[in-house]
């Protein structure tokens, strides 16, 4: 008993207190007075310990909240949480807009993709088979029956559409329909490289209609954009070896018709009607083309469009069949995810877009059918396309101007 209080009021009593020297964890009892190492207390080696100098911790069983030697980190800990949440909120921000992005590149790609397949398959049918009239009725009626085999099996929402809706939908169909028929006839008419060159001046049209219906004033940049654009289709023009009036007014026509169409449509779809989103318009817009020009099709061109006839002309049937079909379904794809990026995007982007599909085309027909093409043409094609770079710069620079 007396070496334990020796211990605890003489200092020297430390060296004798080693572990491995008493062999017994209660050596530590009388230094560490709030650790948890008070449990061995039970040993009777230290039995009169808490009558002299325990008493001070015994009253609690969480000796360090009492001696208060070790400090506190949970708010800390708590901060720390806060801060990782708000940083994995930022990184999922991040992911979201980089597959958003994705996305839309990934459409954009579908869309070029589907336009070469179009122009291909579409060229080889018109080049001997001279009825543009009844292959643009061929191509809405297979998207008419994609439609409604995609209402009929629930794969997209069936839309209720009021009268007052469809009423304001032929407007829409009546330019698709001319947009669609006046580049099947120029298709026919010359060579695909040189109809999308005409069609690269769809950023002037789209300046000028929205403008007119959507009240976005070009700026002296923009216009001046414009120059190398025009510049570079009447140099490619003069050149061109396929040249016709017929060809080149024609692809003019399909320029107007279908910026009015993007401009339209997108106008009607800021007014944000329930049952019209983009593919529920674009398919109500199919339908309704293909119902408007069937008859005409028939009237102006008669029943062309059959294995008799086909068979009359000296045509490979199954091969005007078949690449038929596959330039419809490759039209209606590439219109439909047209209208998707559309929605995504303003109608002057969306033309920009348009006219990058151009290079695209321009190069995989001049490839895929051997066209000829001198250096003044190309020369003239680069100017256009310039130019077409050039719009796009000056339009994204816009905003910020007016955020200044």
């Amino acid at each position: 008993m007396q070496s334990t209080a020796y211990s605890l009021s003489s200092p020297c009593s430390i060296p004798p207190l080693k572990p491995r020297k008493f062999g017994s964890r209660a050596g530590f009892q009388p230094i560490r007075v709030s650790s948890s190492f008070a449990a061995p207390e039970r040993h009777e080696h230290s039995v009169s310990l808490p009558n002299r100098s325990w008493r001070l911790s015994s009253s609690s069983s969480l000796p360090l909240r009492a001696w208060n030697l070790v400090p506190s980190y949970s708010k800390p800990d708590r901060f720390e949480v806060r801060a990782t949440a708000a940083e994995s909120a930022g990184e999922g921000e991040k992911s979201g807009s980089l597959v958003k992005t994705l996305e839309l590149g990934l459409l954009f790609g579908l869309w070029y993709l589907f336009n070469i397949y179009f122009n291909i398959y579409n060229k080889q049918v018109l080049k001997v088979f001279h009825y543009p009239v009844t292959i643009s009725a061929v191509q809405f009626a297979v998207g008419t029956i994609i439609v409604s085999l995609m209402w009929t099996f629930n794969l997209y929402k069936r839309p209720k559409v009021s009268g007052e809706q469809l009423v304001a939908i032929v407007p829409l169909a009546l330019v698709h329909i001319f947009g669609n028929l006046f580049t099947n006839m120029s298709l026919g008419k010359v060579a695909v490289s040189f109809t999308h060159t005409i069609k690269a001046m769809e950023p002037f049209f789209s300046v000028v209609l929205s403008a007119m219906f959507l009240g976005e004033l070009p700026t002296l940049w923009v216009v001046g954009s414009l120059v190398p654009i025009v510049g570079g289709v009447v140099l490619a023009s003069v050149t061109e070896a396929s040249f016709n009036w017929p060809g080149f007014w024609s692809a003019m026509a399909s320029n107007l018709a279908n910026q009015s169409r993007n401009v339209l449509s997108k106008k009607l779809m800021v007014k944000k009607e329930e049952s019209l989103d983009n593919i529920t318009l674009f398919s109500i817009i199919t339908i309704m083309s293909f119902i408007l020009l069937a008859p005409v099709a028939i009237f102006v061109e008669g029943i062309k469009f059959s294995p008799a006839y086909m068979q009359s002309a000296g045509l490979n049937v199954k091969e005007v069949v078949v690449r038929s079909l596959l330039a419809a379904l490759s039209f209606h794809a590439y219109q439909q995810v047209s209208y998707m990026i559309l929605q995504r995007v303003s109608p002057v982007t969306h033309s920009v877009g348009n006219c990058v599909k151009r290079v695209v085309v321009i190069v995989s027909s001049v490839i895929f059918f051997k066209t000829p093409v001198s250096l003044i043409n190309s020369l003239g094609t680069g100017i256009a396309l310039a130019g077409v770079f050039l719009y796009s710069r000056v339009k994204r620079i816009k905003p910020k101007a007016k955020a200044a």
